[in-house]
């Protein structure tokens, strides 16, 4: 049980640290509005290293639907624990974002862009082109699970360590290719928060873009898989 409560409170402060962070730059009124994609990229890697601190020893601190099923394909994680982790996660970043929009309410109330609104909660392409935006986040996640791999060949490699090259890993892929897409990296980190748009009464909230949603949802996991497949072939 506790590696599932882990990943569910695990992926929620993930979500409202990430979409928390989203909110406080775009939204108006608020106190760091226009702060920046440098203040959000680095935020958003914060908000993968902290839970990763906390939870790492109790689920191996997945919050990522992508990153679960790559483990379990390669062996690293047991495949009867991958439908309670993936659950868990996606109610995690559900219930996150649901604890975003209560706490900046007033500033939703204040934004009038539909487009702004749907930002704080998931990812879209700055050009949409579906097969190429998909594309960009398999590339974007494979580099992320190829890493997080990587981190093996490492010797001495501790935990507390680890934490801090994933953290790297996101701001670096963030500031590199998080202009494409918003680098969703997480079928759960997108699905769950859009998941909330659309429930929310969210005043002037507009679409949810579910026609969108299949690029966060299938890229993802695409790159994850490609990632221990080609990283089981290599002769380390």
């Amino acid at each position: 049980m506790l590696p599932y409560i882990a990943e569910f409170i695990g992926t929620m402060l993930l979500i409202l640290l990430g979409d928390g962070v989203v909110a406080n730059v775009t939204l108006n009124k608020s106190g760091m509005k226009g702060a920046g994609s440098i203040q959000i990229t680095f935020a958003w890697g914060l908000a993968v290293m902290l839970p990763a601190f906390i939870f790492g020893a109790a689920s191996g601190a997945h919050f990522n639907p992508a990153v679960t099923i790559a483990l379990a394909l390669d062996g690293t994680l047991a495949w009867g624990l991958v439908p309670g982790y993936i659950i868990a996660q996606f109610a995690g970043a559900f219930v996150g974002a649901c604890l975003v929009y209560i706490m900046f309410k007033d500033h939703f109330d204040a934004t009038e862009d539909p487009g702004t609104k749907l930002g704080v909660f998931s990812t879209g392409a700055s050009i949409p082109n579906k097969g190429r935006n998909l594309i960009c986040e398999a590339i974007a996640t494979f580099v992320l699970v190829f890493a997080i791999k990587g981190m093996g060949q490492v010797a001495g490699l501790n935990g507390a360590q680890g934490n801090f090259l994933v953290f790297g890993v996101i701001v670096s892929i963030g500031m590199s290719l998080g202009g494409l897409t918003g680098y969703a990296l997480n079928p759960a980190r997108d699905i769950g928060p859009r998941i909330a748009h659309a429930l929310l009464p969210i005043k002037g909230k507009g679409s949810s873009h579910w026609d969108y949603a299949i690029v966060p949802l299938l890229g993802p996991i695409l790159g994850g898989i490609v990632a221990v497949l080609l990283y089981q072939i290599i002769p380390w």
